[in-house]
């Protein structure tokens, strides 16, 4: 049998803080590190297994023979499998063949640690190394902690990398550097601060959208080498735009090949279907119970924002996790110790992760994709809290699209389903998602949510933009959604990108270009985003006339803006709204602009503040209400 020669890269303390739950950098220990020793090019293999009864190495340098490298099984009861092997090379393909305990069961996985993995439907993982690129972000890592900050503009442009954009011949992927050129230039151009990714870990199912991960090291081959999407990401950093990830820790697919049963046993996922089963997506779900699978998705997490330098992790489905009978019905789930729903040990990972990350790492955010009213999800873990930086605002997209999908003649009698959403907006840091969510599964996409005709629909979708935009919390819009995508999305095509030969989507993509750079250029509307000292009711009972009217302030009260919005097509000369102290109102933003398609009625001339009473102020003014409008002054 050729020789492994015994090597390991753990230490006693490595051993000890895996098996606690506290390893967080377990990336630089298990996997396969091409490396030198005592003179002999070759690659160091580990592996968690502790169900084995042996581990071997097989790949292009052994034929795939089984029989050949079996790996040594460390003698600290740890569970891992190691040794260095001197025919082994960067870009060779290689798997782990496990015999198990249990019933000689002989399975062939993946690396749970590759960095790079043949490209799907294909399965081995690949020898690689990533420590050979050379970063040309230095400046943007060195202000980062200021650009990234809650008191920033924080607008993001969500994307499916697959289906962005694809070449017209043969309906292929763009790659990793095809999009360093065009989706870098055009999310500038389009004044977002952020992008967001959904899953570019390797995925094996297409139609998963890549949210049923197996290589949770490797962004996806599908678009090229690490190193391509680390350049894709320096583009983004030299161009001053934050790079956000999708990371899923809380199910993955049961593919033979991947985690699942991995040693022969429940290794990752919990052995109880109870808990270890999701109904929903028919996938695993970890066990958070188990230290060493904590220490395993902890690691994940801060190894995309070490060696990939990403800026935020938007976390998915985090209600899934942290409720026992999330889609469960009643006697398929078992109370916590004290009775509850809710799942402890996931909550406490949770914690965990938040911790590590804003301990570790200056500048950079997480985001929880959590559904429920459950407490605290943004509050510190110091004060009980789960200590994310932002949680989606999952109530104001279905409120607000709810909405805007009445004709406009019936919104008198739905005014709570627009301004309910300032009872709760500051109990977190919410962001307000436009998601892929709500543009799939006969949903219609967002553009194709508003009534009327083709002049209301789109005047319709920029008042809601614009109500977006001056609404407290941060905000995230995916793709297609800037210029009027018609047709739901399709993962398996590109955008509908030549909608963009006709005028009203041209306008609508003007009008988003300058609602970002609008939001990015006043202070007010993102210094006090999560305070409500940052926001203040002028008007929320005209139900009549279907307007409301609200500031925006900053920590300057020469910055302060008033936003009126008028969510009929009705146009309203002389309408009074009440203003908090003397000033002079200036138009600076109008959704009804020509430029934009809309019809050009604003206020031409700065409007002085009077001594007469209104919606309880002491003083007032009035305007010329657009219609199907948003209007937004500058008070000074």
């Amino acid at each position: 049998m050729p020789e492994v020669i015994a090597h390991s890269l753990f230490t006693e303390f490595d051993i000890s803080l895996f098996a606690s739950g506290k390893h967080f950098k377990l990336y630089e220990k298990f996997g396969a590190h091409p490396l030198e020793l005592d003179g002999v090019d070759g690659v160091y293999f580990s592996v968690w297994a502790p169900s084995a009864k042996t581990v071997s190495v097989i790949g292009d340098f052994n034929s795939w023979d089984g029989s050949q490298y079996q790996l040594n099984v460390r003698w600290d009861s740890s569970g891992i499998w190691e040794g260095f092997i001197p025919s082994a090379k960067k870009g060779m393909r290689y798997k782990f063949r496990i015999t198990s305990n249990n019933n000689d069961v002989v399975t062939e996985k993946i690396d749970p640690y590759a960095l790079f993995f043949e490209e799907s439907p294909k399965t081995a993982s690949i020898i690689w190394d990533i420590s050979d690129y050379s970063w040309n972000d230095r400046s943007w890592m060195g202000y980062r902690k200021d650009k990234n900050s809650l008191d920033k503009p924080y607008s993001v442009y969500e994307i499916h990398a697959g289906s962005w954009k694809k070449k017209a011949e043969g309906n292929k992927f763009l790659s990793y550097r095809e999009l360093a050129d065009e989706l870098v230039t055009y999310v500038k151009e389009m004044n977002f601060t952020h992008v967001e990714f959904m899953p570019i870990m390797e995925y094996p199912y297409d139609p998963s959208w890549g949210y049923q991960l197996i290589g949770y090291f490797a962004p996806t081959s599908r678009f090229g080498s690490p190193q391509d999407f680390m350049y894709l990401i320096d583009e983004f950093h030299k161009n001053d735009i934050g790079v956000i990830l999708d990371w899923v820790p809380s199910h993955f697919p049961s593919d033979a090949h991947g985690l699942g049963f991995f040693d022969g046993s429940h290794l990752y996922e919990h052995p109880d279907t109870k808990k270890g089963y999701h109904p929903d997506w028919k996938s695993l779900i970890f066990n958070y119970e188990r230290n060493e699978v904590r220490s395993f998705l902890i690691s994940n997490a801060l190894f995309w924002l070490d060696r990939y330098h990403i800026d935020g992790l938007r976390v998915d489905a985090v209600a899934s996790m942290i409720y026992l009978d999330y889609s469960r019905e009643h006697g398929e789930w078992d109370p916590n110790e004290f009775g509850g729903n809710e799942n402890l040990a996931a909550i406490s990972f949770l914690k965990d992760f938040n911790q590590a990350v804003y301990q570790n790492f200056d500048g950079v955010q997480t985001i929880a994709e959590e559904s429920t009213a459950f407490p605290m999800v943004t509050k510190p873990v110091s004060l009980g809290g789960l200590g994310f930086g932002m949680k989606w605002m999952m109530g104001w997209m279905h409120d607000t699209l709810e909405y805007f999908g009445k004709d406009p003649i019936h919104r008198k009698h739905h005014q709570n389903d627009i301004t309910f959403s300032l009872a709760y907006a500051f109990t977190e840091n919410f962001m307000l998602p436009l998601s892929h969510d709500e543009v799939v599964y006969g949903k219609h996409s967002i553009l194709g949510r508003m009534p009327g005709d083709e002049w209301q629909r789109f005047a319709n979708l920029r008042l809601l933009y614009g109500y977006m935009f001056t609404h407290p919390g941060t905000k995230i819009l995916f793709m297609g959604g800037e210029f009027g995508q018609y047709e739901e999305w399709n993962f398996e095509t590109s955008l509908d990108w030549h909608l963009l030969d006709y005028e009203p989507h041209q306008k609508l993509q003007t009008f988003v270009k300058d609602l970002n750079l609008f939001y990015k250029s006043y202070p007010a509307l993102y210094e006090k985003g999560f305070s409500i000292e940052g926001f203040e009711w002028i008007s929320y009972g005209d139900e009549a006339n279907s307007v409301i009217t609200y500031m925006r302030k900053g920590h300057d009260r020469e910055n302060d803006l008033v936003v009126v919005c008028n969510f009929t097509s009705v146009v309203r000369e002389n309408y009074k709204i009440g203003l908090p102290r003397k000033g002079v109102l200036t138009e600076v933003f109008n959704s009804d602009k020509t430029t934009y398609g809309g019809s050009g009625i604003k206020n031409s001339i700065p409007l002085k503040a009077s001594e007469v009473q209104r919606d309880g102020k002491p003083f007032s003014a009035e305007i010329t209400l657009s219609p199907l409008a948003l209007i937004v002054f500058s008070f000074k």
